[in-house]
């Protein structure tokens, strides 16, 4: 064993590791302490900078909890969450493509009719949603389900305001007829900013950076034998599209809702979902 050293301070600190360390555990652990050491040696951080990002640290897990996860809010911001979905999800270039899943996904959503509508508090401009589910070859889907969710008019999803919005607001899960098929009525989704009032916040208003999140609708499709996926799609025209602050946009899931003369919606969205198969959606 060798004693500490700046020069050699990464390959000290990964050869006290354990011999009986899973391989992958090693790896992992290995590549953090090279990077890391890396890092600090490239700014030459000083004591006090250190104390800043320990301090960071500590106030963003305090301010995590049920209700709010601060630390996957860092991971957005930074493009870790992104990342990591990109590299988890390389999928044959017919499917579709996944971005991240968000904080605000509620299981238990209802299963709704075909063409139902999912906004209860009466608010918003009315969009129906509509499209199929296909497999890489161009074949329908049928009894895929598909899981919905978005904010309301005000920028907010149901579990941000218990009491002011009613249960499962603007959520719901359908499922595809034999052609594929899905359709459902909504609200055409509004830009929001995520939470900015801690710790996160106050980084993004730091390095020059806003809080907001181009208006999307998010969908969770699951069928058997297919890789489940999760994406949103977008509304095109957005002002933030090009500055996304959890950078999940796409330009493939980029939509035109176009207006429309109708009783029952003022816009209309379509897009059709293709499923890669379940053993091919690993690289």
């Amino acid at each position: 064993m060798r004693y500490f050293t700046e020069e050699a301070s990464a390959e000290v600190v990964n050869e006290r590791m354990g011999p009986s360390v899973s391989p992958r555990l090693s790896r992992i652990m290995s590549s953090l302490v090279t990077h890391l050491h890396a890092f600090v040696k490239d700014v030459e951080l000083t004591e006090s900078e250190w104390g800043v990002a320990i301090d960071f640290l500590t106030r963003t897990g305090q301010i995590c909890s049920d209700a709010r996860q601060e630390f996957i809010l860092l991971s957005d911001v930074l493009g870790v969450s992104m990342l990591v979905d990109a590299i988890n999800h390389r999928t044959p270039g017919q499917a579709t493509e996944t971005t991240v899943f968000g904080p605000f996904h509620v299981d238990g959503a209802p299963e709704r009719e075909m063409g139902a509508n999912i906004s209860l508090d009466g608010k918003g401009e009315t969009c129906l949603f509509e499209g199929r589910v296909l497999d890489v070859d161009g074949r329908p889907i049928e009894n895929a389900l598909v899981d919905v969710w978005s904010d309301n008019e005000d920028g907010f999803y149901d579990v941000q305001q218990p009491g002011v919005q009613p249960p499962f607001n603007n959520r719901g899960i359908f499922r595809t007829d034999k052609d594929g098929r899905y359709a459902f009525r909504g609200i055409k989704p509004v830009a929001y900013p995520i939470p900015d009032d801690g710790p996160v916040g106050r980084m993004l208003a730091a390095l020059g950076r806003h809080p907001w999140r181009p208006a999307h609708m998010h969908f969770l499709v699951t069928a058997p034998g297919c890789e489940r996926l999760i994406t949103h799609i977008f509304v095109a025209g957005d002002a933030y599209l090009t500055s996304d602050a959890v950078f999940g946009v796409k330009e493939t899931l980029i939509v035109d809702f176009k207006p429309v003369v109708s009783p029952s919606e003022r816009w209309r969205a379509h897009f059709d979902f293709v499923l890669a198969p379940a053993t091919a959606s690993r690289a």
